[in-house]
């Protein structure tokens, strides 16, 4: 069972990159993530002709999230629990069934948190804890499940290529790492850091200054996985060559693979 995280920064402009990479990545599952697009506008014919359904939670020009599955599955949630009723779209968590039980995957998408300060950081850390007691609810039902999107957190100095830089910075500030580590310390294990525990493993270049050229990345998509579902864990991957595709977007899709089988 192959599950990706992507954020596309607007699904309308994406389309092409979106189908294409779907084609050849084959993915089981896949959370979108800044879809920046309503469910009418989001291109479900390309992507059912690729082979998916599609869960939308959609929001006008901002956000937006998406469940795409190659199987059938349930939308388990289409908020994060505890959101109030005008929430941005920033969660939508989808349950399948595979030969080992059920697999629930959420995809979600963290708010920035920029400037820090400011009731924007306030919001983002409130979401975090929000995000913390909804894993400790997923992890009481001691199934396989992965917590995966744009987490806009930088977990180490090794997630981000100049850490002096970012010390103002929402996505690296003691507070958000903290709220980080207090999802791993519930005994979540981040895939990419199970098999690279070392070293640069970004998913995210900026579009300005050059960074993508410079190899100046952040690593700021995670995938989250559910004792039950690390012990599955089988591979995982950074697809780095989407950025450098027309027209791309300035994150990539990370995934994960879990043996499932009977």
């Amino acid at each position: 069972m192959k599950i990706a995280t992507w954020n596309v920064n607007s699904v309308r402009k994406r389309t092409g990159n979106l189908v294409s990479w779907l084609q050849e990545a084959k993915p089981d599952i896949v959370v979108l993530q800044e879809i920046k697009a309503q469910e009418p506008q989001f291109p479900t014919l390309e992507v059912e002709a690729a082979g998916y359904k599609a869960a939308i939670v959609g929001q006008k020009g901002f956000n937006g999230v998406a469940f795409l599955s190659h199987h059938a599955f349930d939308v388990t949630a289409r908020a994060l629990p505890g959101a109030a009723e005008d929430e941005p779209a920033r969660y939508v968590e989808g349950r399948v069934y595979t030969p080992r039980g059920p697999l629930t995957v959420g995809g979600l998408y963290l708010p920035n948190g920029n400037p820090i300060g400011t009731e924007k950081f306030t919001y983002k850390l409130d979401w975090m804890e929000r995000l913390l007691g909804h894993a400790r609810d997923l992890l009481a039902r001691e199934e396989m499940f992965v917590l995966s999107g744009d987490y806009n957190v930088c977990p180490t100095d090794m997630d981000v290529f100049d850490p002096k830089a970012f010390a103002n910075d929402a996505l690296c500030q003691p507070e958000s790492r903290a709220a980080f580590r207090k999802l791993l310390n519930l005994g979540l294990t981040d895939a990419v850091r199970a098999f690279h525990p070392d070293g640069e493993q970004y998913t995210f270049w900026d579009y300005q200054a050059g960074a993508w050229a410079k190899g100046n990345g952040l690593r700021i998509d995670h995938l989250l996985l559910s004792p039950q579902a690390a012990d599955r864990l089988t591979a995982v991957g950074i697809d780095k060559a989407e950025r450098g595709k027309t027209e791309p977007s300035d994150h990539v899709p990370v995934w994960c693979e879990l043996d499932v089988a009977a």
